[in-house]
């Protein structure tokens, strides 16, 4: 392989050739030099890389395969990488990184920047593991080279640096070091445009590791000074990253911001204003973010602040409103002309209209009266720009302030919009009234509003308004779609009789009409019409049921229909599969519906087998994987005909078994499990014959180290489903899934140092295990054979001591926990009463749980009471 060397070059330009051959013939070369001799492959491409003789094509490409070497989107695939590159040979690696270090001198802009990129990457891989202590000192060193591109390329490297590793890795004094060169080089008096921005680019992401320095007046002054001075730079890009460096500081040091925030006002107005779009928009996001970090203080601590917040509300946005929301205002007239905008599309009248809504939540009423003359002016206009942002504005202020002040304006407002959504000239205005009318219904109409406004006098107007708009443009035939799904929302509790029986066989036929239409593939149109279909037959009432009987059949010959379509190109098979996923989630949600009283289950098992039969059609026209809402459908199925659904579980079980192996798409892996759940529970002791199978796929699901980590709770819950299902026949599955609970319990018992999200998932954790825990012990009750289940008892108080011990339980889990505690004593009876006397903490949980605002935890823990107080007394 040694001529490899001399040749890569080539093959990496073969390699970006246009012709096909040539290129997949190089990939192929590169691909078994790799393989062959990989230490050679790296330090060739790194010599690739650093050598300023190359092609910048080649060099570029080189460094980007040496990224590729040592990260994956993919958790365990990266977890081989980092491995593989942790035990390559020590002058290898010290070889390779010289190059990278060299190529920051390189006079190729693209080379400086992939090497910058590249070292990032191995620094996230060694600093960690403590290797590689002098980087951050060379990288500093390079920062007084005098030619400017070193500079701008070494700022740009400390800035993926930061972005790559956690600031536990870096030493406070280090952390000093890289914020003063990031700082200086962002300074007004650096004269290369491309140093301040690669400085101001890399502040950005080392503001996380600046915790020590914000709590410095000095240097968070300082810092402050440079990045206020940094967003009047002549250079729009720079102007830009600074405008994010202050939305971040926002959101990470709230607290902090009191002396600035006239500053920063005066700052992100003017931009707002004059500045070019993307500047402007980071202008606007800065007052967005902190509304949300208010919002968030207000919400936890009711308004009120009490000495377990850190953080206390500043009422920034208070204080702001006067000229902050006519700020805001005049942003909405600045409309993109042309109305057919991507999904992701984001302007400026976009950004204004969000953060006006961030602010009518963050000051409720007083926002009010400083929008309504905005309205009342313009709402009426000639311009079809005024009339839309009055509308806008409207809209995006209807959830935060109380349905007291906005009723009485509401009621006059609604016939002005039905009449406006009828006659608008205007396709964008017809839009933006749909949607607010959306709003109107989904936060201002249901049975906890005191005063309705939609009455008997002005429901028909509203339901042909809304039927006739869903036959214009689709993006307003979508809108009025998402108006009708919350104005059916609001009548979910009325009972027996709902103001929209009399129009319930029309507005389904429409949504049903728009399902069909050409154009249902724009503005998610199609998917829209189905969620509010299954919104509306959620909430109708029992007057409809025969309406909804009537649905099921005119489903199954559209599910029918799916199924028969030959020969598709991969672009139909997609959309097939899409339209699928709708009807079944359809059908899920009226077998929910009918199932959920006697009489209409009674007249609805006429079709089961039919709607089953078609399910199991659905999962036979796919090759590799099972589709998840047929799923779904198929779980409320079982738990709705219960015993009866028997007969389609021979026929049904290979799919099971195809979900249950597809960890690569986690989410149907976790639907079946979620399944198999429903079948226990329909099925009850009848499930047995089908456990060996199901248990043996879900210990294998878990042993994986592909699996994702959101499946796990499921299949521990499930684990307690089957055992409940099939009682004592569980022993024989005991000493599989006891030591996998075991494990899974120690991991998830101590929470020290982990963020929100890992919290959450723990909790998640804890729950599947204790389901578990619960089902088993609930299904050995009474059964002979409840001894075997003594030698775990121990290990689960301990697991429960010291979830209450780190005292960070959801409510959820208290729940659980305080009921396997319970089910522990009635199963085990005196058996256990010694042992939860001995435990350290069931005493204080019980009464803790006895004492829950809760009544859910309250009961559980009536109950557990006295199971424990029988299991002592015996």
């Amino acid at each position: 392989m040694e001529n490899m060397a001399m040749e890569v070059t080539q093959v990496l330009l073969s390699a970006q050739a246009v012709d096909s051959t040539v290129r997949k013939h190089a990939e192929e070369t590169l691909k078994q030099f790799q393989e062959q001799n990989l230490p050679g492959f790296l330090l060739s491409l790194s010599g690739e890389l650093a050598s300023e003789e190359k092609p910048v094509e080649s060099r570029k490409l080189a460094g980007l395969i040496l990224k590729n070497a040592l990260d994956a989107k993919e958790q365990h695939r990266k977890f081989e990488l980092v491995q593989r590159w942790l035990s390559l040979d020590v002058d290898v690696k010290s070889q390779i990184k010289a190059c990278l270090l060299q190529t920051l001198s390189s006079t190729a802009s693209d080379a400086r920047s992939t090497a910058s990129q590249v070292i990032a990457k191995v620094a996230g891989i060694e600093l960690p593991h403590r290797r590689w202590p002098e980087l951050v000192g060379s990288l500093l060193s390079n920062i007084h080279q005098i030619p400017s591109h070193v500079k701008q390329a070494t700022l740009e490297t400390l800035g993926y640096l930061c972005e790559e590793v956690g600031p536990e890795v870096v030493d406070q004094d280090q952390v000093n070091k890289i914020l003063t060169a990031v700082v200086q080089g962002m300074n007004a008096n650096e004269g290369n445009t491309d140093v301040r921005l690669a400085a101001t680019r890399a502040l950005y992401n080392a503001l996380g590791f600046a915790q020590a320095n914000f709590s410095n007046d000095m240097e968070r002054d300082y810092i402050m000074r440079v990045v206020c001075e940094a967003t009047l730079s002549p250079e729009g890009k720079i102007r830009q990253a600074a405008s994010e460096c202050l939305v971040s500081i926002g959101s990470a040091y709230y607290d902090k911001l009191a002396p600035y925030i006239q500053d920063i006002f005066n700052i992100t107005s003017k931009a707002v204003r004059e500045d070019a779009e993307p500047v402007a928009l980071q202008a606007i996001e800065f007052w967005s973010t902190i509304c949300d970090e208010e919002i968030d203080i207000l919400e936890e601590y009711g308004g009120g602040f009490t000495s377990d917040s850190d953080v206390p509300c500043f009422y920034f946005i208070k204080q702001a409103l006067p000229a902050l929301v006519p700020m805001l205002l005049e942003t909405l007239l600045k409309q993109e002309e042309d109305l057919d905008q991507d999904e992701g599309a984001w302007n400026l009248a976009m950004a204004g209209g969000t953060c006006l809504g961030l602010v009518a939540r963050t000051v409720g009423d007083d926002i009010v009266p400083l929008v309504m003359p905005f309205i009342e002016e313009n709402i009426t206009k000639g311009d079809w720009r005024q009339r839309e942002a009055a509308t806008y504005a409207f809209g995006s202020v209807l959830e935060g302030p109380s349905p007291d002040k906005l009723t009485p304006i509401v009621n006059v407002a609604l016939s002005f919009m039905l009449t406006a959504l009828t006659n608008d000239p205007n396709s964008h205005v017809k839009d933006t009234t749909a949607w607010t009318l959306g709003r109107i219904f989904e936060f201002l109409h249901g049975s906890t509003v005191e005063t309705p406004i939609i009455t008997p006098a002005n429901c028909q107007q509203i339901i042909t308004v809304l039927l006739q708009s869903m036959k214009d443009a689709p993006n307003v035939s979508e809108k009025a779609c998402g108006a009708l799904y919350f104005l059916a929302q609001g009548y979910e509790d009325v009972g027996t009789t709902s103001p929209l029986t009399p129009y319930f066989q029309e507005i389904v036929q429409s949504l049903l009409i728009v399902t069909h239409r050409e154009d249902a593939g724009e503005s998610r149109l199609r998917t829209a019409a189905y969620e509010t279909l299954n919104e509306v037959v959620r909430c109708s009432s029992d007057e409809t049921a025969h309406l909804v009987l009537e649905l099921v059949q005119v489903l199954m010959t559209e599910l029918h229909k799916t199924l028969e379509a030959q020969k598709l190109s991969s672009d139909e098979r997609e959309k097939q599969n899409e339209l699928q996923g709708l009807l079944c989630g359809c059908l899920q949600v009226i077998i929910q519906k009918l199932c959920a009283s006697e009489p209409t289950k009674y007249a609805f098992m006429q079709y089961a087998d039919q709607i089953m039969n078609l399910f199991l059609r659905v999962f036979a026209s796919r090759s590799a994987t099972v589709h998840e809402e047929a799923m779904l459908a198929i779980g409320a199925l079982a738990y709705a005909i219960g015993h009866n659904f028997a007969k389609y579980v021979p026929d049904l079980y290979k799919y099971l078994e195809t979900g249950l192996q597809n960890f690569e798409e986690y989410q149907v892996c976790a639907v079946t499990v979620g399944v198999v759940g429903d079948l226990c529970r329909a099925l009850e002791a009848a499930i047995l014959p089908y456990c060996d199978g199901i248990m043996t796929q879900l210990l294998k699901d878990l042993s994986s180290n592909q699996l994702h980590r959101s499946v796990k709770p499921p299949i521990f819950s499930c684990f307690g489903d089957i055992a409940l299902a099939i009682g004592e026949n569980f022993e024989k599955y005991l000493m599989y899934s006891m030591p996998m609970l075991q494990s899974a319990a120690e991991l998830s018992a101590h929470t020290s140092g982990v963020d929100d999200e890992m919290l959450e998932y723990t909790n998640l954790l804890r729950n599947g295990i204790l389901e578990a825990y619960s089902g088993i012990f609930q299904g050995f009750k009474n059964s002979p054979k409840t001894q075997l289940l003594i030698p775990y008892a121990p290990h689960i108080l301990q697991f429960l001591d010291s979830i209450y011990m780190e005292k960070d339980m959801d409510d959820v889990v208290m729940k659980t926990a305080i009921g396997v505690l319970g089910d522990l004593a009635d199963t085990l009876g005196s058996n256990a009463g010694s042992l939860i006397q001995q435990s350290l903490s069931s005493k204080d949980f019980l009464n803790e749980c006895l004492s829950s605002d809760d009544h859910l935890i309250k009961e559980s823990a009536e109950w557990a009471r006295m199971a424990i107080s029988r299991a002592i007394s015996v």
